[in-house]
């Protein structure tokens, strides 16, 4: 039996997929913890399958050599003086493509937030969550130096045997938020206010656990004290779709991962994601992605993912 064919299994009572904590990345599956440094050139390979999830973001930075990172079926070359953000729940696929000088920052939203007086705070920050399509930043040369400064400070404290979380946590945050000036220099980066930025992701909180058995707009604004208008002028600011389109792209995105990832037939597919009609969804299916669910299913870059899922 092949993972797919396990994974297919598993997934006929809802919608379950493998996901990594930090102990993973350390080859300590027990371990609890909620911070690590890694250096690529240090590291052992984590026993992890090529394409996973994660229960923790990573921040992955390149001082030299070149990599291709895949976030749900977009590809992304990262090479030197860049980083590329990781967020929980995504299907990620790290390729090696030349010997890498850099390393990853993993943490857990519990450790960025913990003796927060403000629990937005986290959400505030908008590369994370893929509250943007792209999570590739390329800064410029001296803000990549300054939040290099800050890595090595973090690095210096995670080597101690006396490591200490009120030390690395003020760090991490110093780190973040320099990134975050970052990206709020690029393009039309400040055109979406903070409580906006805080209240999409709230939204999109809520699709993520009950997009399978909830798509009312009205249900969600409901539940996050706004009014379906509202709700739809957030959206519509911060991502140029409704607040139903949002839905709809998230219901699609998981269409696709149970496509790649299982054998599982379309019908049951659009069962397993609230669909009663297999026709309406596989219509739905085609208005997002211009594909038939089987073609998708057929395509290469379905085809590639799980490939590498059942090496």
């Amino acid at each position: 039996m092949t993972r797919r064919n396990q994974l297919g299994q598993a997934l006929v009572g809802g919608l379950a997929f493998a996901r990594y904590t930090i102990g993973h990345f350390l080859n300590q599956p027990d371990n609890p913890t909620a911070f690590a440094l890694l250096r690529f050139e240090a590291m052992d390979e984590p026993q992890v399958d090529d394409v996973h999830r994660h229960l923790f973001y990573e921040l992955i930075w390149v001082d030299a050599g070149q990599s291709q990172q895949a976030i749900d079926y977009q590809r992304y070359p990262v090479g030197a003086g860049s980083l590329f953000f990781i967020s929980p729940g995504q299907v990620h696929e790290f390729e090696e493509w030349e010997p890498l000088r850099g390393g990853s920052i993993l943490f857990t939203a519990d450790f960025f937030l913990l003796n927060q007086p403000d629990q937005d705070k986290l959400f505030e920050l908008s590369f994370l969550d893929n509250f943007y399509a792209n999570p590739l930043l390329h800064p410029a040369d001296a803000d990549f130096r300054a939040i290099r400064q800050t890595i090595a400070l973090l690095d210096t404290e995670y080597q101690r045997p006396d490591r200490a979380d009120a030390v690395l946590q003020p760090l991490l945050h110093s780190l973040l938020a320099q990134i975050q000036r970052c990206v709020d220099q690029q393009p039309g980066a400040g055109r979406v206010s903070r409580q906006y930025v805080v209240q999409y992701k709230q939204f999109r909180q809520l699709i993520d656990q009950h997009f399978a058995t909830a798509r009312s707009v009205s249900n969600y604004a409901d539940q996050l004290n706004l009014t379906p208008h509202h709700l739809n002028l957030i959206c519509r600011q911060v991502t140029g779709q409704t607040a139903g389109g949002v839905i709809r792209t998230r219901v699609v995105l998981e269409a696709k991962r149970l496509l790649t990832f299982t054998d599982l037939p379309v019908s049951a597919i659009a069962a397993q994601l609230g669909y009663v009609d297999p026709s309406y969804f596989a219509r739905l299916f085609r208005q997002q992605t211009g594909l038939s669910p089987q073609a998708f299913r057929l395509s290469g870059s379905a085809t590639g993912m799980s490939e590498k899922y059942r090496q």
